[in-house]
C-alpha cells in the first residue's frame, strides 16, 4: 500500500474522529441547557402505548439528533432511510459516517434522497457508503414526466421495529447545530421542528410502503404515471394507525382528505405549519370550526428564509380572523414543524399546509387516533404559542396596505406552484 493512501486514510480517520468528538461536545452542551429549562416547556421524554406500540414526540433539537444516530448504531439487520434533503456539512458527515458504520457491521443499509433537495451535496459525497456496500439511490435524478414533483418525505427505520419520522432534513440548522462560540438563540438560521419516534409493530407498515418506493426509484424511477398508481394503491390502514400518503394527481392528497373530514365532524383544531397556503375547500372547513361552537388555534411562522411563504400566508389572515381562528407567528426561530391535532386524532409527518403539499409532492402523514397523545400533542402547541406573536385583527390591519396585499398575492400564486428551494430565492419584503 502506498504512503498516499495510508496518509489519506489517516486525514479520513481523524476527520471522522474530529466530527465525533464535536457531536458529544455539541450533545453535552445541549443536555446542559435542557436541564436547566423551564418545567412548564414540553416534555420530550413521555412515552404513549398506543395498541400494541410506543409513541413518543419530540420537539428538541439535541433529543432529535440523538435518537437519530443512537437508531442507526443499534440497527442490527436493516436501516431503510429517505430524506427530501441531505446536506454534505456536519450533520449530513456524521450520519453518513455512521451509516458506513452500520455497513462495516454488517447491516443492510438503504439511503435515498430527492435529487431536488439535496442537490447541494456534491456528486461523489455519497460514494463512500457505496463503497462500504450500502445501497444509494435518488428520487427522479433527471428530466422526465415527475422531475417537478418532489418527495418531501422524512424517515429512518431500525430493523422494522423501529421508527423515526417529522419534517426534519439532514442538515446543521434542522438539529441547531452551530460553532461552541454562537449563541443559538441569535443565530437566524436554525429551524424549531419536531419528530415522533414509533417502536412496535406499526413500524412494519411504514418498512412496506417504503419497499414499494424503493421498487419504484429502481425499475421506474422518472414515470409519473406509475407514481401516481403506486401512491393511489397504498392501503393507509383503518385503525389508530393510519399511513396516508400524498402524491400526484388533480385531486386533494389522501392525507388532506382525511384532515377535511375530522374538520366536518371535529370541534377543535390545533396546527403548526411552516407553510400555509390552503385552497378553499380546506379554508372554508377551518373557518366553519366556530359556527358549530368549535375553536381552531394556529401557529404559523413569522420568520423564514422563504419570504414568499409568509406573504401567501398572510393573504388568507383576514378570512380566519373574521372567523374566530386565532393566529399566532413564531419568531424565536424559523419554523419547520408539522403538526396538525383535531380532536384526538394527530397528525405528525412531512407535509405543509400548501398546494404543493396537498396536490403534488410525495408526502406522507401519520394519523395517531389517542385521546392522551392528542393531549400531550397540544401541550407543544401551547408551549409554541406561548412563544409567538397574537396576530389579532388590528394587526393584521396595520400590515395590509395595497403594496402588501399586492405582494401577498404574488407570494401566494408563486409558493403555490414553484418548489421550496426555488420560491426561498424570491425576496418580497415581508419582514415585520
Amino acid at each position: 500500500m502506498s504512503r498516499k493512501l495510508v496518509g489519506g486514510g489517516r486525514k479520513i480517520q481523524s476527520k471522522r474522529l474530529l466530527l465525533q468528538s464535536q457531536y458529544y461536545m455539541w450533545l453535552r452542551m445541549s443536555d446542559a441547557a435542557a436541564n436547566s429549562v423551564d418545567a412548564n416547556s414540553f416534555d420530550d421524554s413521555r412515552w404513549f402505548d398506543v395498541g400494541d406500540n410506543k409513541i413518543r414526540l419530540v420537539h428538541g433539537a439535541a433529543e432529535r439528533l440523538k435518537i437519530l444516530i443512537e437508531l442507526v448504531e443499534s440497527a442490527k439487520v436493516s436501516l431503510k432511510i429517505f430524506f427530501y434533503m441531505f446536506e454534505e456539512d456536519g450533520t449530513g458527515q456524521l450520519l453518513l459516517d455512521n451509516l458506513i458504520d452500520a455497513c462495516n457491521r454488517g447491516v443492510d443499509v438503504t439511503l435515498m434522497v430527492d435529487s431536488f433537495g439535496s442537490n447541494g451535496a456534491s456528486s461523489n459525497f455519497f460514494d463512500p457508503l457505496q463503497q462500504a456496500g450500502g445501497s444509494f439511490a435518488i428520487f427522479s435524478p433527471r428530466f422526465s414526466t415527475s422531475y417537478f414533483v418532489r418527495n418531501h418525505q422524512k424517515m429512518v427505520i431500525a430493523d422494522d421495529r423501529r421508527a423515526l419520522i417529522g419534517g426534519f432534513n439532514i442538515a446543521d440548522q434542522y438539529f441547531d447545530r452551530h460553532p461552541v462560540d454562537t449563541n443559538s438563540e441569535e443565530n437566524q438560521t436554525s429551524w424549531a421542528d419536531a419528530g415522533m419516534l414509533l417502536h412496535g409493530t406499526e413500524v412494519e407498515k411504514l418498512s412496506e410502503y417504503y419497499e414499494c418506493l424503493a421498487n419504484w426509484v429502481n425499475k421506474e424511477n422518472g414515470n409519473i404515471r406509475s407514481l401516481r398508481k403506486m401512491v393511489k394503491n397504498w392501503k393507509a390502514g383503518d385503525g389508530q394507525f393510519r399511513w396516508l400518503l400524498g402524491g400526484p394527481g388533480n385531486r386533494l392528497s389522501r392525507w388532506a382528505w382525511s384532515i377535511k373530514n375530522d374538520l366536518e365532524n371535529g370541534q377543535r383544531l390545533d396546527l403548526i405549519s411552516a407553510y400555509f397556503s390552503p385552497g378553499q375547500g380546506l379554508l372554508r372547513r377551518i373557518a366553519k370550526l366556530s359556527k358549530k361552537g368549535g375553536e381552531s388555534r394556529l401557529i404559523l411562522a413569522g420568520k423564514t428564509d422563504n419570504a414568499a411563504t409568509i406573504g401567501a400566508s398572510r393573504l388568507l389572515y383576514g378570512f380566519l380572523l373574521k372567523r374566530q381562528a386565532r393566529i399566532y407567528e413564531y419568531r424565536p426561530q424559523r419554523l419547520h414543524c408539522k403538526l396538525v391535532i383535531v380532536d384526538d386524532a394527530v397528525y405528525v409527518g412531512s407535509a405543509n399546509f400548501d398546494l404543493r403539499s396537498l396536490f403534488i409532492n410525495v408526502e406522507m402523514m401519520l394519523r395517531i387516533d389517542d385521546h392522551a397523545f392528542a393531549n400531550h400533542a397540544r401541550t407543544l402547541v401551547d408551549m409554541i404559542s406561548d412563544q409567538s406573536e397574537p396576530i389579532t385583527m388590528d394587526v393584521h390591519r396595520q400590515r395590509r396596505g395595497l403594496l402588501n396585499r399586492l405582494r401577498w398575492a404574488l407570494s401566494y400564486f408563486i409558493v403555490n406552484t414553484l418548489d421550496y428551494s426555488v420560491t426561498r430565492r424570491f425576496n418580497f419584503g415581508v419582514k415585520k
